[in-house]
C-alpha cells in the first residue's frame, strides 16, 4: 500500500468525465488505501452511472458546479488532495461560447483554488492540455489562464498553506474529445473525415493520463507545470491504423485548431528541466519558498512538439486504440 494515500480523503472536480471516471477507478484500488473519494459534476445522471459502476462505499457523489464556490466549500471539507479535472473542453463550440469558457475555466478554477485554500486542503493538482502553450483558440488562452492562477495561489496560502501545481499533457485515446470515436464511427461509413494531412498530435492513454497526474500529486512541491514524456503520431496514420481501406476525405482545419501541438514552448525551456519521468517547468517566481529536486535542464530555446517529437509505431498505435 502507498503511504502517501493510505487514509486519505480525496476530491476530483468533473468526476464524471472520461479522466474524472477513469481516475476515480485508479484511485479506489487497493494499491492505494484512500479512506474516501468524494468527485463532484454538474450532472446528476452521469454521476449516479458513475456511483453504480465503481460500487464502492467510500465513493461520495457530489452535484455541483465550480461556478458556485459557496458548494465548492462544502464539498472540499477535510479534502486533503484535490484533483481539478473540471472543464469546458470543446475547441470549436469554446470558439462560439467563450462566455462559457471564461466562466468555468478561468472563473470556475479560482473557485476551485481558493475554496481549497479556505477549506485547508493539502495539494491541488490542476489538470492543463498542450493547447496552452502559445495558445490560439479560447480553450487555450483559458487553460493557460488557470495555470497562472494554480500558481499564483501558491503565494496566497503562504510558506505552510495548500500548495498547487499543474499537469499539462497531450490528447487522451479515447476521450470525449478526441479524434479517434470519431474516425471509429466514420469507419462504418467508409469515409473518414481529415483536417489536414500533415497534422500531428501528442496521444497518451487514458491509463497513462491516471498515473501521470498521481504521480504529479505524489512530486509536487507546489508551482511546478508537469509535462510527461509523449511520443506523437500524423493525423494520417492514426486514420489509416484504423480504416485501412477507407476514402480519406480533406476537409480543413476547424476554427482555432494547431497544425501541431507544442508542450513546452522555447520562451519556457530555461525554467524546464528533465526530471526522468516528466519534464517539469519551474515558476518565475517563488514567494512561497519551495524547494525543487534537481534534474536535467533542456536546451535553451528547445520546444517540445508534436512536430518532432518520437512517433508512435503502427503496433503501438494499435495497442493504444484497444
Amino acid at each position: 500500500m502507498n503511504p502517501f494515500w493510505s487514509n486519505a480523503n480525496v476530491m476530483i472536480t468533473g468526476v464524471s468525465g472520461t479522466l474524472g471516471s477513469a481516475l476515480s477507478k485508479e484511485l479506489l484500488s487497493p494499491e492505494y488505501g484512500i479512506r474516501r473519494l468524494a468527485g463532484i459534476a454538474r450532472k446528476w445522471q452521469p454521476v449516479e452511472a458513475l456511483q453504480r459502476s465503481l460500487d464502492d462505499s467510500r465513493f461520495r457523489p457530489l452535484i455541483g458546479d465550480i461556478r458556485d464556490i459557496d458548494r465548492l466549500r462544502i464539498a472540499f471539507r477535510k479534502v486533503d488532495y484535490l484533483f481539478h479535472a473540471a472543464a469546458f473542453k470543446s475547441v470549436n463550440l469554446g470558439e462560439y461560447n467563450p462566455s462559457e469558457v471564461l466562466s468555468i475555466n478561468c472563473v470556475g478554477t479560482q473557485n476551485v483554488l481558493q475554496a481549497a485554500l479556505e477549506d485547508g486542503v493539502k495539494r491541488v493538482v490542476v489538470i492543463s492540455s498542450d493547447k496552452s502553450v502559445s495558445p490560439i483558440n479560447g480553450y487555450g488562452v483559458s487553460k493557460r489562464m488557470a495555470e497562472v492562477l494554480a500558481v499564483a495561489w501558491n503565494s496566497y496560502g503562504g510558506a505552510n498553506g495548500t500548495r498547487y501545481s499543474v499537469s499539462r499533457y497531450g490528447n487522451v485515446a479515447g476521450s470525449s474529445g478526441s479524434v479517434i470515436p470519431l474516425f471509429l464511427q466514420q469507419r462504418e461509413t467508409g469515409k473518414l473525415t481529415i483536417t489536414h494531412s500533415k497534422m500531428t498530435r501528442f496521444w497518451m492513454t487514458i491509463q497513462q493520463a491516471c498515473k501521470f497526474i498521481i504521480r504529479c500529486m505524489e512530486q509536487m512541491q507546489g508551482g511546478e507545470i508537469f509535462v510527461p514524456r509523449l511520443p506523437s503520431a500524423p493525423i494520417m496514420q492514426i486514420a489509416s491504423v484504423i480504416a485501412p481501406d477507407a476514402q480519406m476525405e480533406i476537409v480543413g482545419i476547424r476554427p482555432g485548431e494547431k497544425m501541431h501541438e507544442l508542450m513546452i514552448s522555447p520562451e519556457e525551456s530555461h525554467r524546464a528541466c528533465d526530471v526522468g519521468w516528466a519534464y517539469r517547468i519551474t515558476p518565475e517566481f517563488n514567494f512561497w519558498g519551495a524547494s525543487y529536486p534537481s534534474g536535467s535542464p533542456v536546451p535553451e530555446g528547445w520546444a517540445y512538439s508534436s512536430a518532432s517529437a518520437q512517433r508512435l509505431t503502427d503496433d503501438e498505435l494499435k495497442a493504444i486504440l484497444q
